[in-house]
């Protein structure tokens, strides 16, 4: 089981990076937390196979391309498609979760408006893929 993760964080908000960084440090996890402010950086940072991530936390809602048109991106090379790809968002769109899952995304978060609820559901979903067994692309 690994300590610590690799997180690919695709947000362009810098508020809600800031939150993340914030939740994981009170949480004392000591995951490595790589920021991308949109679909186009996260893309050129894949691009280094050597790096890739273990997970993928994804905002739907950003500027140039969306997160949607990130995953049919991702999940269309043979070589990215397996990294799990975890939405983490305040949509709850029904539309928007069905494409998603009809992508193949490996789940769907929706954001709290509590701070306390956003550090519960980050400190179970992080427990989880650490957990999880990773394929090494």
């Amino acid at each position: 089981m690994k300590n610590a993760l690799k997180i690919l964080l695709i947000e362009d908000d810098t508020i809600e990076v800031m939150k993340l960084n914030r939740a994981t440090s009170s949480l004392n996890m000591n995951h490595q937390i790589i920021e991308a402010k949109n679909g186009e950086v996260a893309l050129e940072l894949l691009k280094d196979h050597s790096a890739l991530p273990d997970i993928i936390l994804l905002d739907l809602n950003m500027p140039k391309i969306n997160g949607i048109e990130f995953l049919r991106i991702l999940k269309n090379d043979d070589r990215l498609k397996y990294i799990p790809t975890i939405i983490l968002t305040t949509s709850n769109n029904q539309k928007d979760l069905l494409e998603c899952y009809k992508i193949g995304i490996a789940g769907y978060v929706l954001k709290p408006l509590k701070y306390e609820e956003y550090v519960s559901k980050i400190e179970k979903l992080l427990a989880y893929w650490r957990m999880n067994e990773l394929i090494e692309a």
